[in-house]
């Protein structure tokens, strides 16, 4: 990686990957599958091409499932290249699941809700609502979709990593993180290139997503503050990986 955490001269993934992964491997035989989806075709491994964000006012759903499959593919080559950094060999999230009603897709026997996108460790699988992605997709931007994939692959990384926390606000808080990570990385080594305006959707929709105030940090399920999850995601957009406590 670009960056190295002073606790280990291999970095932040490096120092926790061998035995995340041997754990894995050991829970890897219950993984369900997402109800009537069958495995996406492979894509081109030369696909796509250094990406610009669209943010010129088109909002169509072709634009919208091209940006889906950008922000993937620039994940899974991210994350790729910090595994192997490590020596370790990547293994991606298995597939990336649209739905359009509540109970379509299951995660672990649980109904996914509406106006929701998930990570299934279960599954090994993200899921989204593609009606609600593609209204924020309208309302704040192409970056946005570039974000959402990046916080529910980040989850995904987690679990590849072993990681997991007490409480919900620092496992989403840190998938922030590493989201900014994943994107300011990807514009820094110009396999994105934020088009003007973009950081500003980065900010509109965190803001967006971010708890009401009252809630209690502490509660099951909570992500952080609109400020909590701005400062979590340009931690790692400005400083990488390092910023985000991976080890």
């Amino acid at each position: 990686m670009g960056t190295r955490s002073g606790r280990d001269a291999r970095g932040p993934v490096a120092a926790l990957l061998t035995a995340a992964l041997l754990s894995l491997a050991c829970a890897g035989g219950g993984l369900a599958e997402p109800e009537g989806e069958r495995p996406a075709p492979a894509r081109s491994p030369g696909s796509p091409e250094p990406t610009t964000t669209r943010a010129d006012g088109t909002t169509s759903v072709a634009e919208f499932k091209q940006d889906v499959a950008d922000a993937q593919t620039i994940a899974e080559r991210y994350w790729a290249a910090q595994f192997k950094e490590s020596g370790q060999r990547f293994q991606p999230i298995r597939r990336i699941t649209p739905y359009q009603r509540a109970g379509e897709v299951s995660c672990g026997g649980e109904p996914l809700p509406r106006n929701n996108a998930v990570y299934c460790s279960r599954g090994d699988f993200i899921a989204y609502d593609v009606a609600w992605s593609v209204a924020a997709f309208r309302q704040v931007g192409d970056a946005f979709v570039f974000y959402l994939l990046g916080h529910e692959y980040a989850h995904g990384i987690q679990v590849r990593l072993g990681i997991n926390y007490s409480f919900t606000i620092q496992q989403e808080l840190q998938a922030d993180c590493m989201a900014g990570a994943y994107l300011g990385d990807s514009v820094r080594a110009k396999a994105l290139t934020l088009a003007d305006g973009d950081l500003d959707e980065f900010r509109e929709g965190l803001a967006a997503v971010g708890d009401d105030p009252d809630q209690p940090w502490f509660a099951e399920g909570s992500h952080g503050t609109a400020q909590q999850r701005t400062d979590s995601f340009f931690r790692g957009y400005e400083r990488s990986l390092e910023a985000c406590d991976l080890g």
